[in-house]
């Protein structure tokens, strides 16, 4: 398979933390990975009432040595209103015509990238992900009707999206990615196609979403439409490699001790554990806590992982009651 560069943002606060471990558990568990880690951060500007640089001069000196390429980018639409437009607009930060993978800094790398058996020709993006929108009102409209107006709002063949093997109105026929991975042929090719239908949507929403929240899941929404009218789908990538056995996309540190694999455990603490990341890594609350002084282990013990609750929203608040949330 050819050579594809990695994506990921980083800015001040947690994301620049999350970001070196990532670039680290790339390192230690994909050594088959020869693309370039893109390693981009927002400029401070007009819609960045604070800057969000990097502001601990430790990780971003950790992230060089990492082989991490810190590269700034502008933002144009989003900003500080909505950050997760970050991952949109830092496409433009990548080359042209050059296979990529986006992740959300909060992803640990488990195994070997490389053995992945992505086809860029026909992206997609992480199946993980719960029926979190839309919403529908009692009395509608209901998921197809609201689903159909955006694909028409963009020229896109809605039919064709359809998974015929779910039930009408039930939210897994409807395309529906987590955003915290996906990939594609041409970083601007899918940048300039992510943000035309994310800032439409924004700025205009058809008269269906009146009653739908656009905040957090807009990047969620723009998503499988873009994916689609590139040619790609659901089933573009075999089930199993991502957000499985070659990446887990964690969120917080607390939900990935209450409900990950052992194996996501023993990586991040492998990972973690040598001196010139743990230098580094202990500056991030979370991460001292949870890792370092043990907290994750003793977390980890409240929950059965093979009875967890249906929604993470539970193991939040399990954690919550308990003492061991953090973010």
């Amino acid at each position: 398979m050819a050579a594809f560069n990695i994506l990921i943002v980083a800015q001040a606060g947690r994301l620049q933390y999350e970001a070196a471990l990532f670039a680290a558990s790339l390192r230690a568990r994909s050594p088959g990975f020869t693309g370039r880690l893109i390693v981009a951060v927002p400029r401070a500007g007009p819609l960045w009432p604070k800057d969000p640089g990097l502001s601990d001069p430790e990780v971003s000196a950790l992230l060089t040595r990492l082989g991490g390429e810190i590269t700034g980018f502008d933002a144009h639409v989003f900003g500080a209103s909505y950050p997760q437009g970050n991952k949109i607009e830092a496409l433009g930060a990548l080359p042209a015509r050059a296979p990529f993978v986006f992740f959300d800094s909060d992803t640990l790398i488990l195994d070997e990238l490389a053995d992945i058996p992505f086809d860029f020709g026909r992206p997609s993006a992480s199946l993980r992900v719960e029926g979190t929108w839309p919403q529908p009102a009692l009395y509608g409209p209901g998921y197809a009707e609201i689903w159909r107006a955006l694909y028409e709002r963009f020229g896109l063949d809605f039919e064709s999206s359809l998974d015929l093997s779910q039930p009408d109105e039930h939210w897994r026929r409807y395309l529906y990615f987590n955003a915290g991975v996906f990939y594609g042929r041409c970083p601007q090719e899918f940048g300039a196609r992510f943000l035309d239908y994310a800032r439409s949507i924004r700025d205009d929403p058809p008269e269906e979403l009146a009653c739908q929240s656009l905040d957090p899941w807009l990047d969620q929404i723009a998503l499988p439409l873009v994916i689609h009218g590139l040619g790609g789908g659901r089933a573009a990538l075999p089930e199993g490699w991502i957000d499985g056995r070659s990446t887990c996309h964690y969120r917080m540190l607390p939900l990935l001790y209450a409900r990950e694999a052992d194996r996501v455990v023993e990586v991040l603490e492998e990972v973690a554990a040598p001196n010139r990341i743990k230098k580094v890594l202990k500056g991030w609350e979370p991460m001292k806590r949870m890792v370092y002084q043990g907290r994750g282990r003793k977390a980890r013990a409240l929950f059965d992982r093979d009875a967890l609750p249906r929604k993470e929203q539970a193991i939040r608040n399990r954690l919550r009651r308990e003492g061991f949330w953090m973010r």
